[in-house]
């Protein structure tokens, strides 16, 4: 047990402390005492004082402290994930049409697409996919509108609930990526979870990774948890590309008159506020989610309607990133 008192760290007698802390006092112990006798912590607690500087450098060396080298994915020459910090905000729907938009600027690259969510899978159904992999000493990804799909969904019936602790979720994430049979690709895109939990790290530090999407909606309760997602990938040394606005604004499609129902221009703000591109906006539109729950995604189903224009966050990927064909370059006007 640990006392508090305003601006102090107190720590118990060993005798005392021994008689709470039941069968873990042999190492809770320990590393209490390794952290109030530091240099510096008596005037870290007693004053308030914190040297940010010193504390994100030692959240690094923590971080990275006896993790595995980071391996590339055979056949994969750049891997882009798509995260964000709230679940519900349109991350999946959002990588799903990255991946297509990336395929419809430049039918000269190969995208695949990485479901990592293994509570919540998405990718089976925006896809409108179905079946088991086939095995051919390594599982070969189901493929609709020309790209390769992997995903939890694929491995267990759709109602069933994936029930899993940490180290079991981990060494599906270690399988959906290193035992899957990708081919040649020039960009895998990895639909993250919500959050900045253990799949995020594992991913994060097993694969080089060329950069990160995120997507957040425009509410102030999103954004916090965008926010905190952008400050765990610059933690861990992954580019962050830029900021999607999801839902941004809906039109009556009657009247046409635009209501920003989950307020305006907030992760914009926010993508100014911590330094990185902000990427455009996609609105609250009927169609596109009519039609990614038909599994087709808008990219596809409506590739010169309005709505597309507006996610094709693809644009604004910084050219160093993503180089581009001459083709694809004149589609995008650079």
């Amino acid at each position: 047990m640990v006392w508090r008192r305003p601006h102090m760290l107190l720590v118990p007698k060993p005798s005392n402390t021994k008689a709470h802390l039941s069968g873990m006092q042999d190492q809770a112990y320990p590393r209490l005492l390794h952290l109030a006798t530091q240099p510096g912590a008596q005037k870290s607690f007693s004053s308030g004082f914190v040297d940010k500087k010193g504390l994100l450098d030692r959240q690094k060396q923590q971080m990275a402290r006896g993790l595995p080298k980071q391996k590339p994915i055979t056949g994969v020459k750049q891997v882009i994930v798509v995260a964000s910090g709230k679940g519900g905000v349109g991350k999946s729907t959002t990588a799903v049409n990255l991946a297509l938009g990336l395929m419809a600027i430049d039918r000269s690259k190969s995208v695949g697409l990485l479901d990592s969510d293994v509570y919540g899978p998405s990718i089976p159904k925006l896809m409108n996919l179905k079946g088991n992999p086939e095995l051919n000493n390594r599982m070969i990804p189901l493929i609709n509108y020309g790209v390769p799909c992997m995903s939890m969904g694929f491995l267990v019936e759709d109602a069933s609930p994936i029930v899993w602790r940490g180290l079991m979720v981990m060494s599906a994430i270690e399988r959906l990526v290193r035992q899957v049979d990708w081919g040649s690709l020039d960009y895998l895109v990895v639909d993250m979870p919500p959050g900045t939990g253990d799949v995020q790290l594992s991913i994060t530090q097993n694969i080089p990774i060329a950069g990160a999407v995120i997507v957040s909606t425009p509410q102030d309760v999103a954004l916090l948890d965008a926010r905190r997602g952008a400050e765990m990938f610059k933690k861990v040394n992954v580019p962050v590309l830029g900021l999607v606005q999801n839902m941004s604004v809906f039109q009556c499609p009657n009247c046409h008159h635009q209501t920003h129902i989950f307020g305006s221009n907030g992760a914009r703000q926010l993508a100014e506020t911590i330094g990185v591109r902000f990427l455009g906006d996609i609105p609250l539109h009927l169609n596109i989610r009519e039609m990614s729950d038909k599994g087709q995604p808008i990219v596809v189903s409506s590739p010169d309607s309005s709505e597309v224009s507006a996610t094709a966050v693809v644009r604004k990927l910084p050219r160093d990133f993503f180089p581009f064909s001459t083709e694809g370059c004149a589609f995008l006007g650079i």
